[in-house]
């Protein structure tokens, strides 16, 4: 019994030695023996990290190859979205569309943080206001939905309409701003309930502000703030000394942005090809997000349902009363149909969606074939005479009039100042050469062999040089709403009857199909654009966010595994 007792003895104190000299290894630096994380000081650094969380809403989505683009029937022979083979990147996804109860959180935060009883700040909550009049018809009665739709709890899991792009690119900077807030305070490097009770107008909270000079965060408050992660005991003089300790980029806990996803994001998404995998191959093609050519279940227990809500054919919206076929005749509520592959919801049906990416009717896939996207305007942040970066006060606010007449705030107090990169980031550089990359091998003047010409020509003279089609994009320019000498609104609009195309700069892309539109829009491969200022009561959006690190969450299984 005495020699089991020892041999358990000194198994356990070999074992615990064992732990320690692996632990000691795992801290010490391979690149000068040094230790990481040592009480004494010196390099500090997160080696515990495992995986990026998943952010609220959003669903895993695990890159990979395949065919963006139309490869069933072009029926309209537009040759705007020939197949090409693209790689896409991990990133996430929304499970759904924004909802109008995740917008009007929104909304609500904007209305407690900027007062509307303020003039200064009326604007702010206006401009993120959807348009309700987008459901008005000319010939049609649809007066209740413009008051009901967006705000009655009837509707309050359906998808909002009514936002246009810029208004949707927003949504999602205040969505990355308050997630972030929270998981600060869950993790304790600020105090409980911050986020209520010492936000306003002053004191805001902004995730790259936070990154880059996390002690004007709150309006310089955050130091009084902290929470108990957020503050860290040192011995200077033998006396215990609080240091304020930030959840920088190394801690690992702050979630990369919020975003719309790029068209290439979206179509993969919603094709969902894991299910028609086979080892590292696809079979056959889907039409849908869903398994199939049809858009009905083929399953026995749904044997015969539609898989989506869309315009069954003309003036059959959802079919006949008693037997609603696809059981809505405008939006429905998310999640009302099944999931793709990835566990997405309505990629095809209820609204389409807007994407990032400016739409031209070539995808340049020469130029890149990796996690392609198009709308790159590059900016960096602007450095003070103190050599930080400086932050928007609510006295520096700045409103773009859109060419409709709306008022969009540019940037929340808070957040930092930014400018377009300029030859200090681009000099002898191979991979970018200009802040604004929207118009790259596009086929305008600028991508072509007439680019010399640039130099010494304003715009004005290079469409009288070269008229007509050399010009490539012979759009309207661009309507504008502004004041005149007495204050009053003046509304200018190109009426010429001689352009030859709608695409400028200013046009995105919107997918998938519609409960306004035919089954053949709920092709993913589809593409159609709309300019960024203008919304519709069929078009919605979803966010999505980028993967850091691994590709995978699992780990690749064996293709055969060797018997005896």
């Amino acid at each position: 019994m005495k020699v089991n007792v020892i041999t358990k003895f000194t198994l356990l104190i070999g074992l615990a030695v064992f732990i320690s000299s692996s632990c000691a290894r795992k801290n010490q630096s391979r690149g000068t023996g040094w230790s990481i994380n040592s009480k004494k000081g010196g390099f500090q650094y997160n080696l515990e990290f495992q995986d990026q969380e998943t952010g609220p809403g959003l669903v895993f989505i695990e890159g990979g190859t395949f065919t963006k683009g139309q490869v069933q029937d072009d029926v309209m022979h537009d040759w705007n979205n020939t197949p090409s083979r693209q790689h896409v990147m991990s990133f996430y996804i929304d499970e759904t569309e924004v909802t109008n109860l995740m917008y009007l959180e929104y909304l609500d935060w904007l209305k407690l943080v900027f007062p509307q009883d303020n003039p200064q700040y009326k604007q702010i909550y206006e401009g993120a206001l959807p348009d309700t009049l987008v459901w008005r018809n000319a010939l049609g009665y649809v007066e209740e939905l413009t008051t009901n739709y967006l705000r009655h709890p009837a509707y309050a899991e359906y998808p909002v309409v009514g936002v246009n792009w810029l208004q949707a690119v927003q949504y999602a900077e205040w969505r990355t701003d308050r997630v972030n807030e929270f998981i600060l305070e869950r993790e304790a490097y600020i105090a409980k309930d911050v986020r209520y009770t010492e936000v306003d107008a002053n004191s805001t909270f902004s995730t790259s502000a936070y990154l880059k000079i996390p002690e004007t965060t709150y309006g310089g408050k955050i130091d009084s703030l902290t929470g108990k992660k957020g503050q860290a005991k040192k011995v200077i003089e033998e006396q215990d000394t609080i240091v304020n300790v930030y959840a920088g980029v190394d801690k690992g806990i702050l979630l990369p942005s919020y975003r719309l996803p790029t068209e290439t994001e979206w179509e993969y998404a919603a094709l969902a090809l894991i299910g028609d995998r086979e080892y590292n191959a696809y079979r056959g093609k889907k039409k849908y997000p869903w398994s199939g050519e049809y858009t009905r279940s083929d399953e026995r227990r749904t044997e015969g349902d539609q898989l989506a809500n869309f315009k069954l054919g003309k003036g059959d919206y959802g079919g006949i009363a008693g037997w609603s076929d696809d059981g809505a005749d405008i939006t429905i509520q998310v999640k009302a149909y099944p999931p793709n592959d990835f566990g997405v919801y309505d990629m095809a049906g209820n609204v389409a969606e807007w994407v990032s990416d400016v739409y031209r009717p070539i995808i340049d896939d020469e130029a890149n074939d990796f996690n392609y996207y198009r709308g790159n305007v590059y900016m960096k942040e602007i450095i003070g005479e103190d050599g930080k970066a400086e932050v928007i006060s609510p006295d520096q606010l700045i409103y773009d009039t859109l060419p409709n007449g709306k008022v969009l705030l540019r940037r929340i107090p808070g957040q930092l100042k930014k400018a377009p990169v300029d030859e200090e980031e681009t000099f002898l550089r191979q991979n970018f050469t200009k802040s604004n990359n929207i118009n790259f091998r596009d086929g305008d003047i600028g991508s072509s062999r007439l680019y010399r010409d640039q130099a010494s020509l304003t715009p004005e003279e290079l469409a009288e040089k070269y008229p007509g089609s050399s010009a490539m994009y012979d759009a309207p320019s661009s309507p504008a709403v502004k004041l005149d000498d007495e204050g009053k609104k003046v509304r200018k609009k190109d009426r010429s009857d001689k352009r030859t195309s709608l695409i400028t700069d200013e046009v995105r892309v919107y997918k998938g199909g519609s409960w306004k539109d035919r089954a053949y829009w709920l092709d993913p491969a589809q593409r159609r654009y709309l300019p960024q200022y203008i919304a519709t009561d069929y078009i919605g959006f979803r966010c999505a966010m980028t993967r850091l690190g691994s590709k995978s969450k699992n780990k690749k299984t064996a293709r055969h595994k060797r018997r005896g």
